[in-house]
């Protein structure tokens, strides 16, 4: 019997990374959802089980802002990973750092992606043919590589999302260039406009349901487009042109920024 693909999905409690999660498990995957708490990675394990009847749902807990816990969480997982989709993201209005001394947004939706790719980045080269899905936003831009934890500039939730979002576009081309001769696809995405807690927090509110925003990154997540393009930007299943990602400079700087971390 063929073994199940096996998915990561962090962020799984939120609108958007639940309907990822969903998404994968109806296709067939033994998926691995990544929350917060312990209790609420069990909760939405048993609820996508029940409700797709695929029982091989894994409930992890980690903060996806502090290295350690990362670390902790890899040591645990399985030794094959078909595809990983780094969706948890956070937006607290005030200024706050975590246990670790750097800034929520840069920690959880920057140095999270890159450090999720960096400790599994083993067992992705040994899965190959395998992808990572970034979820980002068109919602992007106004990184200041001199001032990423916002220690000079005035902290604004919105302009630190912006940033990330932006981060997540470059660090998605920095790193397909260095996987691409192992099989390894790394593709961002915009998912779609969603009422959750995370547009609350940025004032916005939402004109699509969380399955219409999980379509794009499932979309690479499953289907062959998803490998045949890597360090791309897609949005409504579409490649979209990323200034951002076209600086190569700018690229490779913010690269190494996130490994000084």
């Amino acid at each position: 019997m063929t073994e199940r693909p096996i998915s990561l999905v962090t962020g799984s409690a939120g609108a958007i990374g639940n309907a990822i999660a969903e998404g994968l498990a109806r296709s067939g995957h033994r998926v691995i959802v990544v929350c917060r708490q312990a209790a609420q990675a069990e909760r939405v394990a048993r609820e996508i089980a029940e409700r797709t009847g695929n029982p091989d749902l894994v409930a992890e807990a980690a903060d996806l802002g502090r290295r350690s816990e990362i670390r902790a969480l890899a040591a645990r997982l399985p030794p094959h990973l078909d595809v990983l989709v780094n969706n948890a993201a956070t937006a607290p209005r005030r200024r706050e750092l975590t246990a670790e001394g750097i800034e929520v947004q840069l920690a959880t939706n920057i140095l999270g992606y890159f450090w999720m790719i960096r400790e599994l980045e083993a067992r992705l080269v040994s899965s190959a043919p395998s992808r990572v899905v970034n979820v980002a936003s068109y919602w992007a831009g106004g990184l200041d590589l001199d001032d990423l934890g916002f220690e000079r500039r005035a902290y604004d939730n919105d302009s630190a999302y912006r940033q990330s979002k932006q981060a997540d576009r470059m660090l998605s081309a920095a790193c397909a260039a260095r996987l691409a001769p192992s099989g390894v696809s790394v593709n961002a995405c915009h998912p779609g406009d969603v009422a959750s807690k995370l547009s609350r927090s940025l004032g916005f509110g939402g004109h699509e349901t969380a399955e219409d925003a999980a379509e794009t990154p499932l979309w690479l997540a499953l289907e062959d487009a998803g490998m045949q393009a890597s360090g791309r930007y897609f949005e409504h299943m579409r490649e979209t042109p990323c200034r951002f990602c076209a600086d190569r400079d700018a690229v490779e700087a913010l690269y190494r920024a996130c490994e000084r971390f």
